[in-house]
């Protein structure tokens, strides 16, 4: 399931305000007036609810993209290119921008969309509606349903990584704490021990791997365990986080715990609701203000613009020896650090058989310095370098 999560339309881009309960909410998750007249939740009323910031910058900096190949279509196919899936992509400028630009380059192909929402981005793929799908990683039915009918699971290309503080287009993760809290860095097997719990394995699409089992010696519970000492070490860690339904959560799991269902026990997971007065309570503003209030308390939260100034976010490392990487725009962009996240173009391709010509020669389009760099302009999600590009290419062969 994607996560829900609520954009605001024509509004001041301030970020927060404060309601009269205490409680911080992101003013760009603010339903308008527009989408009040339209089904919660449906994709119209998100659609009027992002318009306005649909189609302006959440960044103006340049990333040099010279790195990366130009277009040189090898192959000029004909045909309906069929794409479902991520709405976001349909309501910014960038898919219309990538469909004029490519369809210049290869006359004989033409690009339609179908972009309600990335949940029907898979079964489209499976129900042979869509040549390619557009979302983050497939959930477990998603990548089921398409062995099922398919014989084999789906194939993806990331073709960009999320945006760095723009609610909607995947903003990425961070490591929260107190800001009266000493510590400053943690690493991924850390968040596994704090956040998980013993296992007997993991999943890598639809296969178990029982290797990726854990006893209940890797368990955090004391803030001692993470190198505090004094009167914090025998201190409990409060846990928060997502509803475990949320793709969020999921993400978070495929990173963090080796794709485990097993959870902390005491974690508290968090959900988007709407208060009395319509406004809605985000997720990671709950988990903002719980560590806010709690100096035992950690929790992972979508980053975005606005950030409690009063909350501190930790450096991430991959293991031990390091580095410690601290989240910005610059380290997510070039994903050094570790929790980056990203889109993915998702394809049918049985194994042994080559991939459709129209689909390879769009794909190699949106990963060349043509297809990126409209990516930049558009602003919202962050453009690939030469060295992700290049390793997205190797797929197609």
């Amino acid at each position: 399931m994607k996560t829900i999560r609520y954009i605001l339309g024509a509004v001041s881009l301030t970020s927060f305000f404060t309601l009269a309960t205490g409680h911080a909410i992101a003013q760009q998750s603010q339903p308008t007036e527009e989408s009040k007249k339209l089904p919660a939740g449906s994709a119209a009323e998100r659609k009027a609810r992002m318009a306005a910031r649909a189609n302006q910058p959440a960044y103006t900096k340049k990333f040099d993209l010279s790195g990366l190949p130009h277009y040189v279509p090898e192959d000029k196919p004909n045909g309906t290119l069929r794409i479902a899936g991520n709405n976001y992509v349909g309501d910014a400028p960038l898919g219309g921008w990538w469909k004029e630009a490519f369809e210049k380059f290869q006359p004989g192909i033409r690009i339609e969309y179908y972009l309600p929402s990335a949940a029907i981005a898979i079964p489209r793929l499976y129900f042979d509606l869509a040549d390619i799908g557009i979302n983050h990683e497939p959930s477990f039915y998603d990548s089921l349903g398409h062995l099922r009918l398919k014989g084999f699971e789906p194939t993806g290309i990331s073709v960009f990584t999320g945006s760095y503080d723009y609610v909607g287009w995947q903003n990425n993760i961070v490591i929260i704490v107190n800001k009266d809290n000493p510590i400053t860095r943690i690493t991924l097997k850390q968040l596994d021990g704090v956040f998980g719990s013993a296992r007997d394995g993991g999943w890598v699409g639809t296969t178990w791997h029982p290797e990726f089992s854990r006893g209940p010696a890797g368990d955090i519970r004391k803030w001692g365990q993470l190198g505090l000492s004094g009167d914090r070490a025998d201190k409990p860690i409060s846990v928060h986080g997502y509803s475990l339904r949320y793709a969020t959560a999921i993400e978070f799991s495929n990173k963090v715990l080796q794709a485990s269902d097993k959870w902390n026990g005491d974690l508290h997971a968090y959900a988007n609701y709407r208060r009395p007065d319509g406004t809605t309570y985000l997720e990671a503003d709950q988990i903002y203000d719980h560590v806010r209030k709690d100096p035992y308390a950690i929790g992972y939260a979508r980053y975005h613009e606005g950030f409690p100034k009063d909350i501190k976010i930790l450096a991430v490392a991959k293991d031990d020896s390091g580095p410690y990487v601290e989240y910005s725009i610059d380290s997510l962009q070039n994903r050094s650090y570790p929790l980056w996240g990203d889109q993915s173009f998702w394809v049918s391709v049985k194994p042994g058989t080559k991939m459709d010509p129209k689909v390879r020669e769009f794909i190699r389009f949106v990963l060349s310095r043509e297809g990126q760099e409209l990516v930049q302009k558009d602003g919202k999600y962050l453009p690939l370098t030469a060295e992700v590009a290049r390793e997205e290419l190797k797929k197609l062969n």
